[in-house]
This record gives structure tokens, sequence and C-alpha cells, in this order.
């Protein structure tokens, strides 16, 4: 009996992870499905600039901030649902879905460092508009050296693999830890993170961030920011694209 109510166990607990990876998976595609539309709006809001259509200009910057909005709630909900794929455990009563990623959302919203990511998205729209006319020059209100711009507007860290040495878009997997950020080829990092007992400290010079396999994935936006990455390298080559992790006084944060 223990073993048939053990498997039965099992069976609801393998259910529910594939259906919240499955939902996992189609938000990862609406939040790239929003990283393109906030390209192809930042483009229209810089011929719109050249042609000095300020007031749609402006127009177009307040629908893109909402946007955005919805784009930093989209990858909540994405950790939201790996995190109850990863962890969920049936009891003895019946489990409300609906509140229970209520409560992991939230959880997530508290902890999530995103908004940093969502000024990010709104710097690198303004700044668009304002080269129009004022390039070179820092738009108002900050100075040039204060701003860290990278060619593929994203959150990409480091250009290769710690492991492999591969650049990020050779890697046939590649996967990021949600503490660090960093990118890693996911057989090479998941091995070494095996070899050293299951947790080890992140391979990236100069990072001091522990690493966990449960912790080590393709996040939401990854394939998308490698392929704007893969894009910029092609056209203007690695010249204009900083590793972060090579900077004096980096900070994981």
């Amino acid at each position: 009996m223990a073993s048939t109510s053990g498997s039965r166990s099992e069976g609801v607990t393998g259910r529910i992870s594939r259906a919240a990876l499955t939902l996992y998976s189609d938000n990862q595609d609406l939040v790239t499905d929003i990283r393109k539309a906030l390209s192809l709006m930042k483009d229209i809001a810089v011929d719109l600039e050249r042609q000095n259509q300020s007031d749609l200009v402006k127009q177009l910057e307040d629908a893109v901030a909402e946007l955005v909005q919805t784009h930093e709630d989209c990858l909540h909900k994405s950790l939201a649902i790996k995190s109850v794929a990863d962890t969920y455990q049936p009891g003895t009563e019946l489990t409300d879905f609906q509140k229970l990623l209520e409560a992991e959302f939230e959880k997530v919203k508290a902890s999530s460092s995103s908004s940093s990511q969502k000024n990010t998205l709104m710097h690198h729209f303004r700044q668009a508009v304002w080269n129009v006319h004022h390039e070179g020059q820092p738009m108002p209100g900050e100075e040039q050296e204060d701003i860290i711009m990278t060619s593929t507007e994203s959150n990409i860290r480091n250009l290769n693999c710690p492991i492999t040495g591969k650049p990020i878009d050779e890697l046939t997997e590649p996967v990021r830890s949600l503490d660090c950020k960093h990118i890693y080829e996911k057989r090479a990092i998941l091995d070494h993170i095996k070899s050293n007992r299951g947790s080890v400290k992140c391979p990236v010079s100069a990072c001091p961030k522990m690493l966990q396999a449960s912790k080590v994935t393709c996040d939401p936006l990854l394939a998308f920011e490698i392929k704007e990455y893969s894009m910029s390298r092609q056209t203007a080559g690695t010249e204009g694209i900083e590793d972060l992790t090579e900077m004096e006084g980096y900070d994981e944060n």
C-alpha cells in the first residue's frame, strides 16, 4: 500500500511539474515577444524623432513604459511558475494552485532586482531617441561616464563560458545563474557543480557567488539576449560590448 501511495504521489508531482513547465515555456515566449515589440517601438520612435514628431514620440514612450511594466510582471510570473514546478509536493488536502502561484509571485516580486532591468529598458528607449539630435552628448541629468552601455541592451555579463571558453552564442545549451547572472554551457557547469559536491563558487573571475544546480537555468530572456548579442557582434564586432566581469571594481549586484 505504501508503495502504491508513493507511486501515486510521484505521478501527481510529475504531472504538476510538466504542466508548470509548459506554462513557463508559454510565458517565456511571451517575454520574448514583448522584447521584440519594445525593440520595434524604439525604432519607430527614432524615425518619428527624425521627423520632429515629438508629440507622437511622447505617446509612444508612455506606451513603452506600460509594456515594460508588463515585461517585468511576466518575468516575475515565469520565476514563480518555475519555483512551483521545482518545489511542489502534494499534501493531504487539495492544493489551491492559484493561491500558491500568487503567493510565489509576490515572493519573487519582493525579492527581485528587476527594477534595474526595467530602468535599463526605458533608458535605452530614451537614449535612442536622444541620439537622433544629440549624438555623443549625455542626456540631461546624467554624466556619460556614469552610464554602462552594451550594444545588446541586455543583462549579459560575460561573453564566454568560463569553463569551456566558448563564446556564449556558440554554446549548445546556454544557462545562467539566477544569483550572479553569469552564463555557462549547461553540461559543463552542472558537471562542475556536481564534482564539487553540489555547491561551488562561480568560476567567473572575481565573482563571489556560490552556485547550485537548481539555480542555474535557461531563464526567460537568455535565448533572446544571446541572439541580440550575436546580431550586434555580426554588425558591429565585439569592441562595443564590455565584459562586465573584467571591469575594475566589478560588483555582481
